[in-house]
């Protein structure tokens, strides 16, 4: 309805915000995307009640696979697209696979959420401030078999950086407790408040696009849905999958060599096995769509 996106554009207007210079409000794409240099897709067919996964990813297939379409006529060939709407991994692969002519690697999706989730709880947990925790990592797809990995997080307490497995010393709650947390943080925000996460998806997106024009801090990485070929990692190839990535002159970069365990491989493959059979479906209905 256009009443709602007069009242976002009064709110935007209404923040005054120093960087903000025009709002343009349309439900036309040949206007909304006009040689764009960023894309934040948030619109998606959200899942009711009673409906099956396969439903959802239907209606979203004709969602995105018409969206990159217009990213691909209308958007610079430079531009970023940064996928939030779910199942936000698939909807990039379909919005990627619909602009042949924009780089793949132009395109992510949005874990960061989630990663500021994991950084949250390990704070919360050690009773720090959240600056304080660096490279945790989601990987794999933004939904509950997302697999929250701290093994390689450091956590500065009193001064001094230690691995956050030293400095929590326990590992049940971390293999256990945390990631379930992380994972269903999502469902948890909607049961307390009846809505889904608003606030910090908001900060989640602008802390990703940040990080995708300015670069990550030496020494940091980020968790970033992108897409897979050429990965270290093991999951295969034409997935969009989150990663711990860097990024330098708005480019990421995987981080390579972090040692893999038997723990995290199984929670790896078996996000990446979910991932594998969204597209499968989704490309299914593409072909048709």
């Amino acid at each position: 309805r256009s009443s709602d996106l007069d009242g976002v554009v009064m709110e935007l207007e209404d923040c005054a915000l120093p960087l903000l210079r025009e709002v343009i409000a349309t439900d036309k794409e040949e206007v909304a995307f006009k040689d764009l240099d960023v894309a934040i897709l948030v619109g998606s067919m959200p899942r009711r009640e009673g409906m099956e996964r396969k439903d959802l990813l239907k209606a979203n297939v004709k969602i995105f696979k018409s969206q990159g379409a217009a990213l691909d006529k209308y958007a610079k060939k430079s531009v970023k697209v940064v996928v939030v709407g779910n199942p936000a991994n698939t909807n990039c692969l379909t919005a990627l696979k619909s602009a042949p002519s924009i780089p793949k690697c132009n395109f992510s999706c949005l874990t960061r959420l989630d990663h500021n989730r994991a950084k949250g709880q390990i704070a919360l947990k050690l009773s720090v401030a959240s600056d304080a925790v660096k490279n945790v990592t989601i990987w794999g797809n933004h939904s509950s078999t997302q697999y929250p990995d701290v093994s390689h997080a450091k956590v500065t307490v009193q001064g001094k950086e230690v691995g956050v497995y030293e400095a929590i010393k326990d590992d049940k709650w971390l293999k256990e407790g945390f990631i379930a947390t992380v994972q269903q943080r999502g469902a948890a925000v909607i049961k307390a408040r009846k809505l889904s996460s608003a606030m910090s998806a908001a900060k989640a997106i602008c802390d990703h696009v940040r990080d995708i024009w300015f670069g990550t801090p030496e020494g940091e990485w980020v968790s970033m849905g992108v897409i897979s070929d050429g990965n270290s990692y093991g999951i295969a190839e034409d997935l969009l999958y989150s990663y711990p990535v860097t990024i330098k002159d708005k480019k990421w970069s995987f981080v390579e060599g972090l040692s893999i365990n038997d723990f995290s491989r199984e929670k790896m493959d078996l996000t990446a096995q979910e991932l594998l059979e969204e597209k499968e479906t989704a490309f299914e209905f593409l072909a048709s769509a």
